[in-house]
């Protein structure tokens, strides 16, 4: 699932709303509150995860068909975008 601050922000007014003393401000400042903390959250989570492949997973590149197969030899570290 990719992150996406409306899905979360949806969820967070669902979650919020099953409290019976928060019904009671069920409004736009509600909204604008789960739509600031679901942002904050997946900025958050985008600008520091570190994902990290391990060494052996199967690629594939072009050139010729010998050429197209292979494995990553090394852990390796990217970034999600």
């Amino acid at each position: 699932m990719a992150l996406n601050p409306t899905t979360l922000s949806s969820a967070l007014r669902v979650a919020l709303l099953a409290n019976p003393d928060v019904q009671s401000v069920d409004d736009v400042a509600l909204t604008g509150l789960c739509d600031a903390i679901a942002q904050t959250v997946v900025a958050h989570i985008v600008s520091s995860a570190i994902v990290t492949v391990a060494p052996g997973i199967a690629v594939a590149t072009t050139g010729t068909a010998a050429a197209q197969t292979g494995a990553t030899t090394a852990p390796g570290t990217g970034v999600i975008t």
